[in-house]
């Protein structure tokens, strides 16, 4: 004995309500996935703008001078 009879308008709503919710869902991880490639896509032009400014140091030949070596407690 069923307690309630779905009609076959509820089932066209619980349907519609169902397929809403997944293309919500689909909708949201590809405006994510958008905005994580965006967000990558930033910071790589930031560390290239980066590197272009700043100018690189190099180290030239020099003349190593041996540190002083400390006295040990025996």
């Amino acid at each position: 004995m069923p307690i309630a009879k779905i009609t076959g308008q509820g089932l066209l709503a619980i349907g519609c309500a169902v397929a809403l919710l997944w293309s919500s869902l689909a909708a949201e991880r590809a405006m994510m996935r958008r905005a994580y490639a965006e967000r990558a896509e930033v910071m790589r032009g930031l560390e290239t703008r980066q590197r272009r400014r700043a100018p690189q140091r190099v180290l030239g030949p020099g003349i190593r001078v041996p540190r002083p070596t400390l006295p040990t407690l025996s």
